[in-house]
């Protein structure tokens, strides 16, 4: 057994066979662990000797959460685009089913028209939580973050507009790509977010913008409910979500992380 580096790249994937395993990635080789979520939290891997090429694995969702939260409104100018307040004293939350969650290279798919004619796109830098907390102390948040992933927050803008509520305009299966690695060591708070629509460049923001700072996000939602190892917490979106249409291609950029990459249909 070895300790994790301080900044691993780790992949859950499914084999050819059909077996589903965690890995560190190095280059385009995948490094075979026998080690579960909960040894990797604590910084334990087991390298089972296998090597597998990253393009001869499907690349899964890398955790498996208990729940998925979303803070809106972080950015300025995203919640003056949407019809939000900008500049919140108190985040916004809401909540992702896990059955919206798809992992990098899968399909988003859209609602029929007759439920939704709006769908767009939110690319976001992602919190793994390592360890269960309560109460957590603003100091000591980031202490709780075992990596970072991107997410992609796809929502049906119209059914957010005219929704007291979000859960529906969020909820649709496929709405939650996440992945495609987690990444280790690295400062959530200074992450430049890039995401491209069929190649142009529609939104180029960085965490470092966000008008509620990611440590006190964390401390604030922890008072309200217990984070447990494996949580998502989506921290946001920058400017310029806009719609997407069947045909299309999303990808969405996070420095240090990687490349998230969804069609749509």
């Amino acid at each position: 057994m070895q300790l994790l580096q301080k900044t691993q790249k780790i992949v859950r994937y499914q084999n050819q066979q059909g077996n589903i395993h965690y890995g560190i990635v190095e280059d385009e080789v995948i490094l075979q662990l026998s080690s579960s979520f909960a040894e990797l939290v604590n910084k334990e891997i087991k390298y089972d000797g296998v090597k597998v090429k990253y393009s001869d694995v499907k690349i899964l969702e890398p955790v498996k959460p208990s729940k998925v939260v979303n803070f809106g409104w972080t950015y300025a100018g995203h919640a003056k685009e949407t019809g939000g307040e900008a500049n919140l004293v108190e985040p916004f939350l809401f909540l992702k089913p896990l059955s919206s969650l798809i992992a990098d290279k899968e399909k988003i798919v859209l609602p029929p028209n007759d439920l939704s004619n709006q769908v767009e796109l939110e690319g976001e830098v992602a919190l793994v939580i390592g360890k269960r907390g309560k109460n957590i102390k603003e100091e000591d948040a980031l202490d709780y973050v075992f990596g970072c992933t991107i997410f992609n927050d796809v929502t049906a803008r119209d059914l957010t507009k005219k929704d007291p509520q979000f859960t529906r305009g969020k909820g649709f299966d496929t709405f939650g790509p996440l992945g495609p690695c987690i990444v280790t060591g690295i400062d959530p708070t200074n992450l430049r977010i890039v995401t491209t629509l069929n190649g142009r460049v529609v939104q180029d923001g960085n965490t470092n913008e966000m008008s509620l700072s990611i440590p006190f996000l964390i401390s604030w939602l922890s008072q309200v409910m217990t984070l447990e190892p494996g949580d998502i917490l989506a921290t946001g979106s920058p400017s310029g979500s806009c719609p997407i249409n069947s045909g299309d291609v999303v990808v969405v950029e996070v420095e240090k992380i990687g490349q998230l990459c969804n069609h749509v249909e």
